[in-house]
């Protein structure tokens, strides 16, 4: 991989407080400045669609995801964001397929997560304290490999943002239209729900388990009463 280190000895000019000279430091807050943006705009979203109660289903399937990688012999870095992406696939799949609403599906899909992730933690002794490393995150243990891969997202997330911005508005208000004017509302909603389900997973890594919903919510709800119009969400909740 390329070599972070021009990008992050900028950071470190561009912020010269105490302990920022440190490479551990400079990681991140390049980790942070990649998630904010990701996490705030994906929130836009989250919060048109009503799915605020998303995230926290997400984030409580992270203690099942390391627990499988952990009892597996796995990387959990690898493993908590897979999972993750599987139970987002699963919350719209459920959606879809039934008559449920997003809220109850999210619920369902909740209740059904946090048991599968209690009863895999219970079949080894001391796996409960590994996966407790993971509620309130460390974002120093951030690496140079987390770091592109978050930058892969978000070039992702922003590429999606870009095509499906409009037709993801026009769902919000009625998904009965967007279809009638010809948008993939099924295979939008599940890519929306893995690249959210991706992000908040390695928010997980960096804030923990109980700030995932802060990061994802709190911005764009706060762009929702400055912004003037649609679009301007997007703008508010990155910079926020």
């Amino acid at each position: 991989m390329p070599d972070l280190g021009p990008i992050l000895e900028l950071l470190g000019r561009l912020f010269p407080f105490d302990g920022m000279d440190a490479r551990f430091m400079q990681r991140a807050l390049l980790a942070l400045a990649l998630l904010g943006p990701a996490a705030g705009t994906l929130g836009v979203h989250v919060i048109n669609l009503r799915m605020a109660f998303f995230s926290d289903a997400i984030s409580h399937s992270a203690f099942a995801g390391v627990a499988i990688g952990l009892l597996a012999s796995m990387n959990p870095r690898w493993t908590m964001p897979a999972f993750g992406a599987l139970v987002a696939v699963g919350i719209v799949a459920l959606q879809l397929r039934s008559r449920l609403s997003s809220d109850a599906a999210i619920g369902v899909t909740f209740s059904a997560v946090v048991a599968f992730g209690l009863a895999v933690i219970s079949r080894q002794e001391g796996l409960a304290r590994d996966v407790q490393t993971f509620v309130f995150g460390d974002i120093l243990t951030i690496g140079e490999a987390d770091i592109w891969i978050l930058a892969a997202l978000v070039a992702a997330i922003a590429v999606y943002q870009a095509i499906a911005y409009n037709r993801l508005t026009l769902m919000a208000l009625s998904p009965t239209v967007a279809k009638v004017r010809g948008a993939r509302v099924d295979l939008l909603q599940y890519l929306f729900a893995v690249l959210t389900a991706l992000v908040v997973t390695y928010s997980v890594l960096a804030v923990g388990v109980f700030l995932v919903t802060a990061l994802l919510i709190v911005p764009a709800a706060a762009a929702r009463n400055l912004a003037r119009t649609a679009g301007g969400m997007i703008w508010y909740a990155a910079a926020i």
